[in-house]
């Protein structure tokens, strides 16, 4: 068996998991709170999108602001590091095109 190359196991570590990708696909547009992420993703329960957030915002890969306001406003973006992750995800989405269009 032919072990993953570390660049590969590291790109895996932030992006494995059902909901990352999908987390960063609605961030590439701009910033959004977590009840517009919560919407925007379909089937991701509160529980998980937290976590997910928690651990992308961990690793860098995406900043969480807090607006002192009352209500607070809790608005998460991606990081100059995440940003670099937007050629990644069109080409995920290109790949997605082809895959679909290809199925029985």
């Amino acid at each position: 068996m032919i072990e993953p190359p570390p660049e590969i196991a590291a790109t895996l570590s932030v992006l494995g998991g059902k909901w990352k990708v999908l987390i960063l696909w609605q961030l590439l547009g701009r910033p959004c709170r977590f009840n517009e992420l919560r919407r925007a993703i379909d089937g991701v329960s509160q529980h998980m999108l937290t976590m997910h957030l928690r651990e992308l915002e961990s690793e860098g890969i995406l900043t969480r602001t807090v607006f002192a306001e009352v209500p607070p406003r809790v608005e998460y973006a991606l990081s100059e590091h995440g940003k670099s992750l937007g050629q990644v995800m069109k080409v995920l989405a290109e790949w997605g095109q082809l895959h679909l269009a290809r199925q029985y």
